[in-house]
């Protein structure tokens, strides 16, 4: 099992999953930390986009 599991990890493909992983992890990571910041962010765009809608109309 263990030999297998390194002979994954040596292949070419595998370092791109692994890389494509560590970047997800990443990526989560900066989601949870800035999660309030982010929230804030995507509801002033909003309210944004809703009062240029409203003035076409």
């Amino acid at each position: 099992m263990m030999r297998e599991w390194k002979e994954f990890l040596k292949e070419e493909e595998a370092n791109g999953v692994v890389e494509v992983i560590l970047i997800l992890v990443v990526l989560i990571g900066v989601v949870v930390i800035f999660r309030k910041q982010l929230q804030a962010l995507v509801q002033d765009l909003m309210q944004s986009v809703e009062k240029k809608a409203k003035a076409v109309e």
